[in-house]
């Protein structure tokens, strides 16, 4: 029986992240056409209240890892545990997250291991026993596929993307301590600033308005802010407003920013240069707003708005705000 899937789920404050029930429900999906089974493996200061809840999506064991070294991400703790849960379960597959931490952890753990990494999956299969990987290059122009000669094979899959499913209502995950000494560590964990007071991460956001240049001044973000508060939305960016100082680089959407994969993005005042879409084009639905009908933007568009954002964004949100009452 080959080995089983190991899934790297993200907490955080004891809660399991969005991004962890996608990469348990495609690990539980790959166990079945590898004949094998899909664990998990959380990482914090003590497994969430809700491991257990893991079974219902295909899980069938979740490993914590509990440390007081790994109460907020430390590199390094992060690190070692990751590799005593490969070293107990002896994984064929590997996967995790592209979210801030797994693009810095999964590159950390496949060197450790020497071996291959496919980074931000939008598709993943087994293949003749193997996993095979689909990922964006190009800025988003082309798709690559991807093989592995190396086991364990390693994959982070884009955010949002992949949607969580319930394979197996009902069903516990058994939850098992794993054991295990972080050794010396030289990072120093010293504070966490949540930014902008979003409620959702903004790779994780369901929907996202962004803003751009075209709203002429910072003065004018609010317009971007009360859509997206109409909407539910999360807030992004253009590189070029982050660049000019109107927005914090946390909330920049694009090639040097955040990758996102919303449900709908609307894009208010963004011409669309291929750093930006390179970032968003795999959203499901894309609205933009500009009042240049040749702006890139809309060749991405499944809906377009040839106007002044400063007089449409306001009449949307107050026809959104109508709908909502």
């Amino acid at each position: 029986m080959p080995g089983p899937i190991l899934a790297i789920l993200e907490q955080r404050n004891s809660n399991l992240r969005k991004s962890a029930y996608e990469v348990a429900t495609v690990a539980a999906e790959l166990a079945q056409s590898l004949g094998s089974e899909a664990v998990g493996l959380v990482i914090g200061a003590d497994a969430p209240d809700n491991a257990s809840g893991l079974g219902a999506f295909g899980i069938t064991k979740v490993y914590s890892a509990a440390h007081a070294a790994c109460i907020n991400y430390v590199p390094e703790a992060y690190e070692q545990a990751v590799l005593a849960a490969i070293e107990k379960a002896r994984p064929e597959v590997i996967l995790l997250s592209a979210s801030v931490v797994g693009k810095d952890l999964g590159p950390r753990v496949a060197a450790k291991l020497g071996v291959g990494l496919a980074t931000d999956c939008t598709k993943v299969a087994i293949v003749d026993g193997k996993l095979e990987a689909v990922r964006p290059v190009y800025a988003g122009k082309a798709y690559l596929t991807l093989g592995f000669e190396s086991t364990p094979q390693m994959a982070s899959l884009r955010p949002n993307v992949f949607t969580p499913k319930e394979s197996n209502a009902g069903a516990a995950a058994i939850v098992e301590t794993l054991e295990f000494a972080p050794g010396e560590i030289k990072t120093v964990f010293k504070e966490f600033k949540q930014t902008g007071g979003e409620k959702v991460e903004l790779s994780e956001a369901g929907v996202i308005v962004s803003g751009g240049r075209g709203l002429k001044g910072p003065e004018n973000f609010h317009l971007v802010e009360e859509l997206a508060a109409s909407l539910g939305a999360a807030v992004g960016a253009s590189r070029a407003v982050v660049d000019a100082g109107w927005r914090p680089h946390s909330e920049q959407v694009g090639q040097t920013g955040k990758t996102v994969s919303p449900n709908l993005y609307v894009a208010v005042g963004i011409s669309g240069a291929i750093q930006h879409l390179a970032g968003m084009s795999s959203s499901k639905v894309i609205v933009a707003i500009n009042k240049d009908q040749d702006a890139p933007i809309f060749t991405k568009a499944d809906y377009g708005i040839v106007g002044d954002v400063l007089e449409v964004v306001p009449a949307l949100t107050e026809e959104i705000k109508k709908l909502n009452t």
